[in-house]
């Protein structure tokens, strides 16, 4: 995966170079819309070989909150502008210093929080020899994650579930969604095709789809 390498440190200091205006603009958004707390949101995530790194994020929810790492579209710790920012993946932007300094790639498994990458056993466990993506064949067909949880959380409570709107995310989450993002990356870590990389860039950035290992992400 030289080429990969290679390619992620190239296109992440253009990036950079040619992004700062945007997001120097979102920087100062975030703290005029969000006061009282920094810009970046900083976090230790999972990433290659298990060692964790510090991810950066534009920050999306009040400063003072508690809940769960699920998170659902409406949810009340997210912000008017964090929901734009998520919606149009302006969150990420940070990423690209992540990116430069080799703890990410363009292309991967997103980097879970402490504690999800434990669980996987057997052949799971070989996403961990992966760097972690800004997007990636999971990250593609679970764009709108938050929008699919709070789609299903509204299901659920029409159907007579009263839980609590973060349980039942949870257990979504838990029981569904994170187990086919691990399929899902499993195959990208036994297949990896650096044109398909490109593919998955490409459609990230302008909003398609695309088919993979036959089906559409």
């Amino acid at each position: 995966m030289i080429l990969k390498y290679i390619f992620d440190r190239v296109v992440a200091f253009i990036g950079l170079l040619f992004l700062w205006p945007v997001l120097l603009i979102v920087a100062i958004l975030v703290k005029m819309k969000m006061p009282g707390g920094p810009a970046l949101f900083v976090q230790k995530r999972v990433g290659k070989g298990g060692k964790l790194f510090s991810c950066h994020k534009f920050r999306t929810m009040t400063v003072k909150h508690n809940g769960s790492t699920v998170s659902v579209a409406g949810d009340s710790r997210i912000t008017p502008l964090g929901a734009t920012l998520r919606h149009y993946k302006l969150d990420e932007l940070p990423g690209l210093w992540d990116v430069l300094i080799g703890n990410m790639s363009f292309v991967g498994p997103r980097p879970d929080v402490p504690g999800y990458a434990d669980k996987l056993q057997g052949d799971d466990r070989d996403v961990l020899k992966l760097r972690p993506g800004i997007t990636g064949p999971a990250t593609l067909k679970y764009r709108l994650e938050d929008e699919m949880i709070s789609e299903y959380v509204a299901q659920m409570h029409k159907e007579g579930d009263t839980r609590p709107m973060q349980e039942i995310a949870v257990e979504y989450n838990d029981k569904v969604i994170y187990p086919d993002k691990v399929r899902i990356n499993s195959y990208y870590y036994r297949h990896y095709s650096f044109l398909k990389d490109i593919q998955m860039i490409f459609c990230t950035v302008l909003g398609k789809h695309m088919e993979y290992n036959k089906e559409i992400i």
